[in-house]
Order: C-alpha cells, then sequence, then structure tokens
C-alpha cells in the first residue's frame, strides 16, 4: 500500500489483517489427508453438538460455524465430524505468530487464527504492507502448509473487511483513496461491528448500505445507538482511531447472540452457548490471559434482562472448565415462562497467565 494523504486530516497507518482459511478444518485435512477435498466439520455430532469450524467443502452445502450439528448434516450428509484438538491448534497459532514477530512487534491477536499487525514501522524496513502481507502468506503456507487470507489498509476496520474480500488464500488492498468508496457500496449487515440485531435495527432506521449510513449525522447515530454511534460514524466515512495494541490486557471479554426464534428448552440454549464459550476462550488462549469470573447474560422475548455470575479461585485453566460453569449458570434459568431471545458469555477478573505449578500456561498466537 502506498503511502497517501490522510483520510480527512486523519493519521494513516499501514494495517495487515492476517486471518487464517478455515483454520480448525484445514489443520485437520492436513493432518489427515483422508480428509483432504471432502465436507468436514470440526466439532460434536451428537443432538446437542455445534460446529466449531467447516472446511469450504462443506460451506458449499451452507455448514458453517457455530450452526447445529444436526443442521449441519440434513444439509451435508456426507459431512465427516471431527472433535477438535485445541492443543495441536495453540501449536500452529504459536508457529505463526512467530513469523509475524519476523516483521513487527505490533501484533494484536483477536483468536488462535487471526490477527492484526501495524507494519507502519517495521522490522525490516520494507515500505510496502502489500509486500509484507505477501511473505507472511507466503512463509504461512511454506512453515504450516495451510493458507491465509490478509486485508492491507490504512486502518483496522478495512484491513479487517479487505481481509474477507478474497478469501481463501486471497490478498485485497483498501488505500486512503478508495476507502470512503468501498464503504459507500457495502451493506451494513455485512460491516465488523455490525451484528445482526444492530443490522435489523439500522434497516428499520432506513440504513441499508454504507452510503446510508454516511447520510445520517453523529447526533442522530448516538441517540439511536449509543456509544456506538461515533464508531458507526467514522467508519461511514473509512475513519477508524483505534490502534494496533499489543499483549494487551482487556477487562472483560464477551461474545452474546441474538437469535431468529426465540429458545424455550435448556438444550438448545446449551447448543447456542457452545460457540460463544469457543469465542471467547480462543480469544484468552491467544493473548495468554486467565480469566476468574464468568457471566451468563440472558435476555427475554420482553427484552428483560439478567446475568448470573461465578468466581473461582483461580484461573480457567481448560475450556471443560468454563463449559461447566456456563452449564452451572444455565441450569437454574430453566423452566422458562418466556422465550429467551438473546444468550451471551463474558469472562472477566482478566490476568496475563503466570506459568507456575497450579496454572496451564497457554501458547500465544
Amino acid at each position: 500500500m502506498n503511502e497517501e494523504t490522510a483520510v480527512e486530516g486523519h493519521k494513516v497507518r499501514k494495517i495487515i489483517h492476517v486471518d487464517m482459511d478455515a483454520f480448525y478444518a484445514s489443520v485437520e485435512q492436513r493432518d489427515n489427508p483422508d480428509l483432504r477435498g471432502k465436507p468436514v466439520a470440526v466439532g460434536g455430532s451428537s443432538a446437542r453438538g455445534v460446529v466449531a469450524a467447516a472446511s469450504y467443502e462443506a460451506r458449499v452445502f451452507g455448514v458453517r460455524s457455530a450452526m447445529p450439528s444436526v443442521t449441519a448434516k440434513r444439509r451435508c450428509p456426507d459431512l465427516i465430524f471431527v472433535k477438535p484438538r485445541f492443543d495441536v491448534y495453540k501449536s500452529v497459532s504459536q508457529q505463526i505468530r512467530q513469523i509475524f514477530a519476523k516483521y513487527t512487534p505490533m501484533i494484536e491477536p483477536l483468536s488462535l487464527d487471526e490477527a492484526y499487525l501495524d507494519v507502519t514501522e517495521n522490522l525490516l524496513g520494507i515500505e510496502l504492507a502489500t509486500e509484507i502481507a505477501e511473505r507472511i502468506r507466503a512463509e504461512i503456507k511454506a512453515a504450516t502448509g495451510l493458507t491465509a487470507s490478509a486485508g492491507v489498509s490504512y486502518n483496522k476496520f478495512l484491513a479487517k473487511m479487505a481481509s474477507d474480500q478474497r478469501k481463501p488464500d486471497g490478498l485485497f488492498v483498501i488505500t486512503p483513496k478508495n476507502g470512503p468508496i468501498f464503504v459507500e457500496r457495502l451493506p451494513v449487515k455485512k460491516f465488523h461491528g455490525v451484528g445482526p440485531a444492530t443490522a435489523e435495527k439500522m434497516a428499520r432506521l432506513g440504513i441499508e448500505t454504507g452510503a446510508d449510513l454516511r447520510e445520517k449525522d453523529l447526533t442522530f447515530l448516538i441517540a439511536n445507538f449509543g456509544k456506538s454511534g461515533g464508531y458507526f460514524y467514522g467508519i461511514a466515512r473509512g475513519i477508524d482511531e483505534r490502534e494496533v495494541k499489543p499483549n494487551r490486557v482487556r477487562k472483560s471479554v464477551g461474545s452474546e447472540d441474538t437469535f431468529a426464534d426465540d429458545i424455550h428448552h435448556y438444550e438448545p440454549a446449551r447448543e447456542a452457548l457452545q460457540p460463544l464459550i469457543e469465542k471467547v476462550w480462543s480469544y484468552c488462549e491467544a493473548n495468554a490471559i486467565g480469566a476468574k469470573t464468568v457471566t451468563l447474560k440472558v435476555k427475554y422475548s420482553d427484552f428483560q434482562q439478567i446475568t448470573r455470575s461465578k468466581t473461582t479461585l483461580l484461573q480457567l485453566s481448560t475450556i471443560g472448565e468454563l463449559e461447566d460453569i456456563v452449564a452451572q449458570l444455565l441450569t437454574p434459568v430453566f423452566p422458562v415462562s418466556k422465550g429467551i431471545r438473546l444468550l451471551g458469555v463474558t469472562l472477566s477478573s482478566l490476568e496475563q497467565k503466570q506459568e507456575n505449578a497450579l496454572l496451564q500456561l497457554a501458547l500465544p498466537l
């Protein structure tokens, strides 16, 4: 990406977003030749199982992550289920992180399979971020046998959006000159940071595209979307001032999902929570962060909301422990007198993991 004039006077950085292609499923296909070229889902195949990742062969049939396994099997009868091997995925992530570190210390992992890199000033003195992205992708393929897609742009939002444009095994660049134009044409439901519920609300307000969003002033957006209004105002103009923050320890990390149909029973609720559990756990593992407090969020069809929390003496050391605690928090919620429209899981009391006899140190991205 060539150096260009800052957008509307805002600072131009050189940001790369690297996203591994169908990471868990691709690792399984790499390690088991019998799975190559076949539809593969990583996750449980039981009635309460959930797809954690799907190969591109499975995605052709509409199989996707967070989908109930029974639904996935119905869409693709030949789907092969493989149990996740998180230790292997973490090990591969460490290899990838070492490649990133050759170019910049400014690395912000989002999960085991994706990260932001700020290469404005890089360790090898390479002028073009595009060249760095190409080198990283080639080195990942040589070291791991896996493909990665990358987005290159002048801020985090656009780098993230760019990495989705040519998946799998692709590279896409959005320059400061083209950033606002790219955003104008994009449906807001595809924006990173705009979930299904927010997209529905925007649609009700007549906001379908980036161009529609740009027409709304800051006062309107804050009135309708609170603190997120300022973020939406910026990205509609191709502006995102967030910095790449290496080794950051957030106060909390959470994930939630709003459902098209209300949930009324325990098993579907537990099933819906699994991808949320895996998402927050993946973030903590990627950043070598430990958590002691687990919070379950439940929002009912009438928008009443409750939370239930549990704090442990020691940091959680396995995803199994997190699953058990979430199940303990969820059980007393049932039976319900009204449907559940949203569930969420948040981890807090976050601290960098320490290597000692009581805690198992997670491998970084």
